[in-house]
């Protein structure tokens, strides 16, 4: 069957075989598939179907966002997927010692959104080759960075504060005085890691180091660390 390249993303590439979505495996896929065998299992519908792989080993998947994306709608339902997910990898043996299964990318780009009538709103996640054991608020720490978009281009504080609560009441995230903290370990991570990265030589991310990465994610970290103050106001229920 004839394929047909699909845009997006500096760090893996896709195609398009007749109804399937195919991507060469990674380091990680072994745990990837392990983990989307039990979403499937669950009847969780937030993520791909695996479909086994072709014959070059590719398995197989049936900058600007629309303002739909971070409507209160959206958040809300970003953070009850999360929670869905969560809550079906605890206490099984992908998730080890640590709380849950994390996804460890979220955000738009990694998301399907459709119009179900009422507007876009999310309804599943892709690129799970993140995935790993972790802490709930790691997870929700990566989608208030990303899905609100923190950093300089935020015009209002006060809503990105209150859009902030919004994820974490949806969720039902317990323990909120650690979470701007954990956006800063996320961004700090993120930056030098693609530094580190393309410094070794990695073709994906010099890419996006070249891309500007690097200097975004900076002043995004250096914009969170001083407004750490408003954005941790309205935080606790």
């Amino acid at each position: 069957m004839s394929e047909s390249a699909l845009p997006g993303g500096f760090v893996n590439t896709s195609v398009r075989v007749g109804n399937t979505v195919r991507r060469h495996p990674a380091p990680s896929s072994p745990f990837t598939h392990r983990l989307l065998t039990l979403l499937e299992r669950a009847a969780w519908n937030g993520a791909p179907r695996l479909l086994g792989t072709d014959h070059r080993g590719r398995g197989a998947w049936e900058k600007a966002q629309p303002p739909a994306v971070t409507s209160d709608e959206s958040l809300t339902r970003i953070a009850q997927l999360v929670r869905e997910f969560h809550d079906l990898t605890a206490a099984t043996a992908l998730a080890g010692n640590e709380e849950v299964v994390c996804h460890n990318d979220l955000s738009p780009k990694n998301t399907v959104y459709q119009d179900q009538g009422a507007g876009l709103r999310p309804v599943a996640f892709i690129d799970w080759d993140l995935a790993a054991p972790g802490r709930r608020i790691h997870d929700i720490a990566h989608v208030c960075w990303q899905y609100i978009g923190l950093g300089p281009n935020i015009a209002d504080i006060g809503q990105a504060a209150q859009q902030l609560r919004l994820i974490c009441d949806a969720y039902g995230l317990p323990n909120r005085h650690e979470l701007i903290n954990m956006i800063l370990w996320w961004q700090d991570r993120c930056w030098r890691g693609i530094t580190a990265a393309a410094t070794a030589g990695n073709p994906a991310m010099t890419r996006l180091r070249d891309a500007g990465a690097v200097d975004e994610v900076q002043a995004a970290h250096a914009w969170v660390k001083q407004h750490h103050t408003e954005l941790a106001s309205h935080l606790m229920p």
